[in-house]
Order: C-alpha cells, then sequence, then structure tokens
C-alpha cells in the first residue's frame, strides 16, 4: 500500500515537472544553459583549487531551482518573463559579479542589479498579496492603491534586510559587500574646534596610509560602505515604486496591463483556465 502511495506521488511530481517544462519552454531552455555554464565554472574553479568559486557555483545551481520549488510545492505559476528574469539576475549576481569581477570592472553593474531586485521584489510583493485577496478563503478585498503600497513596502523591506546582511558579513567576516568610494573631502561636525554643530569642509590634499599617497594613487580617501548602501536602498526604491505604479494601474484595470502580468504570479489553476481559453 505504501508502495503504491509512493509510486502515485512519484508520478504526481513527475507529471508536474513534465507539464512545468511543457508550458515554460523559453525558460527551460535558458535554465539548462545557465546550468551547464556554471557546472564548467564550478568544475574549472575545483581543479584550480578555487574553493570560493565553488561554493558560489553551488549557491547559483541551489538558487537556479527556487522557481521550480515555488511552483511545485506552492501550486504558483510563475510567468516566463518573470522566470527568465530571475535566472538572469541570480547569474548575472554570483557568476558575472562575484567570480567574473563586474562588480569592480563594471561601476553601474552593482546598481543596476538593485534596481531589478526592487523591481522583482515589489513583482513578488504585490503577487503574494494579490494571492490572498483573490483567494475564497481569506475575507480580504484590498483596493488598488494599497496592493501598490504593500507592494512597494515589500521591496523595501527587502532592500534593507539585504543591507543588513551586507554590513553583517562585512564586520563578521572581514569580506567587502559594502563597496566603498574614494572621497575628496570630509564633511563633518566631529573634529569643530569649539565643539560646535557646524560643519567643517577639509578637502583631502594629502593622505598617507602605511608609507603610501593615498591622493597620489587613489585620488582621496575611502568612505567606508555608507554611499554603497544609500546608493543601493535609492535604486532599490526607484525599482519598487516603478513596480508599483505598475501593479496599481494593473489592478485599476481588472488583470488587463499585459505588462504587469508578464511578472505576477497567479494560481495553477488560474494559469491553466487561461491556457484552455
Amino acid at each position: 500500500m505504501a508502495k503504491k502511495i509512493g509510486d502515485k506521488t512519484k508520478n504526481s511530481l513527475l507529471h508536474r515537472l513534465t507539464e512545468q517544462i511543457r508550458t515554460h519552454k523559453k525558460a527551460f531552455t535558458l535554465y539548462v544553459v545557465l546550468r551547464v555554464m556554471v557546472i564548467v565554472i564550478l568544475v574549472l574553479s575545483a581543479l584550480n583549487g578555487n574553493f570560493e568559486n565553488v561554493f558560489l557555483c553551488a549557491l547559483t545551481l541551489a538558487l537556479f531551482l527556487i522557481p521550480s520549488f515555488v511552483e511545485l510545492n506552492f501550486h504558483i505559476q510563475l510567468p516566463d518573463t518573470l522566470e527568465i528574469v530571475v535566472f538572469l539576475f541570480i547569474f548575472a549576481a554570483e557568476i558575472l559579479g562575484e567570480i567574473s569581477s563586474f562588480y569592480t570592472r563594471i561601476p553601474v553593474w552593482d546598481t543596476m542589479l538593485h534596481t531589478v531586485n526592487g523591481f522583482l521584489a515589489a513583482a513578488i510583493g504585490y503577487s503574494m498579496v494579490d494571492l490572498l485577496n483573490r483567494n475564497d478563503k481569506f475575507a480580504l478585498s484590498l483596493s488598488p492603491k494599497y496592493l501598490a503600497l504593500m507592494s512597494f513596502c515589500f521591496s523595501m523591506t527587502i532592500g534593507v534586510l539585504w543591507e543588513f546582511f551586507e554590513f553583517g558579513m562585512d564586520m563578521l567576516f572581514a569580506t567587502d559587500m559594502q563597496k566603498d568610494y574614494i572621497i575628496t573631502q570630509i564633511n563633518t561636525v566631529l573634529v569643530h574646534p569649539e565643539g560646535l554643530n557646524k560643519v567643517i569642509h577639509i578637502p583631502v590634499d594629502s593622505l598617507t596610509v602605511n608609507g603610501e599617497d593615498w591622493v597620489a594613487k587613489y585620488g582621496g580617501y575611502l568612505d567606508i560602505g555608507l554611499i554603497d548602501t544609500m546608493k543601493d536602498l535609492l535604486v532599490n526604491f526607484i525599482g519598487a515604486v516603478v513596480f508599483s505604479i505598475i501593479g496599481y494601474f494593473h489592478t485599476k484595470s481588472r488583470g488587463k496591463n499585459e505588462l504587469a502580468r508578464q511578472f505576477i504570479m497567479v494560481p495553477t489553476e488560474q494559469k491553466e483556465t487561461r491556457t484552455k481559453e
């Protein structure tokens, strides 16, 4: 009896996986291509003894499984566009950003990813509340403005929590997740000669660190992560606002906004109904 139940469960899972591949051909093709690339990089890193990159590759492979995990376990369908953007985002952040050093080689890389993150997090936040709003088990009837606000707040919360994580990693493990910036002037009240709360502007004309002239070599002094953190939150804010506006008009139009539908998760049953139609 137990064997029959196990076989039935296995067949059901296999059927759902097959159906998922059939309905997400583009996303699955990209998934396979990116996964093969990551595995190749993982093997080469292992052969070279670079186990930090091996860990990043393993983490990337695990993150690639999240969309399928969500769909199979929560009976939620992710639009192809959302899945594709999520796969590309993970690859761009972990493989290109960390392993290929795009974060330092391309100054706008981190800014671009945080903007996309703000947009995606807002889409996910909107989807989560919208799923509850549509569910007959919950007595919810939320207005378009409230859905947009929840979407925005969810995205900003994720952005803040990520910055907490970066700060914690830098403090506890001496990493540099909060990237530093070169500053050429210090604006502070701390060193006012009379102890007043007035800003003193100190140009960084000369600076020697361990016998090395930093002004000549780097152009100034280091801001330790603050500018990067505030910049990340600002672009996260922009991404969140953009999707919140899109989500608002999507709700107002009763789900007829095609752009929004490319990023909003729906119940499996609803997706199947649309497919039949």
